[in-house]
């Protein structure tokens, strides 16, 4: 990664702010390639980054044992069906 790069060693507090995103696989495709360039020559940031990585593994693999009461998961369904049915069907351009 060169030095005009938007996101330098002096930018580590933009790529923090953005790893829960990049985890969960929210960023655009420009942003994406950013943190992961600076990932691969900050090990502060891929040290936090492998962290938070690995506690969202544990804890998902917490929340599978756990089984939501029938009602919560019928309620859950239904919303999530709600929310897809009012959903736009188009996003807007990048």
């Amino acid at each position: 990664m060169n030095s005009n790069s938007p996101l330098d060693r002096a930018t580590c507090e933009q790529v923090f702010r953005r790893l829960d995103d990049y985890l969960d696989r929210e960023l655009s495709p420009t942003e994406r390639t950013r943190v992961e360039e600076h990932l691969q020559f900050c090990e502060m940031c891929a040290s936090e980054y492998r962290f938070e990585a690995s506690f969202l593994v544990q804890v998902r693999e917490k929340v599978r044992r756990i089984a939501a009461p029938p009602e919560v998961r019928s309620r859950l369904l239904q919303r999530i069906a709600d929310l897809t049915a009012s959903a736009p069907t188009g996003f807007p351009a990048e």
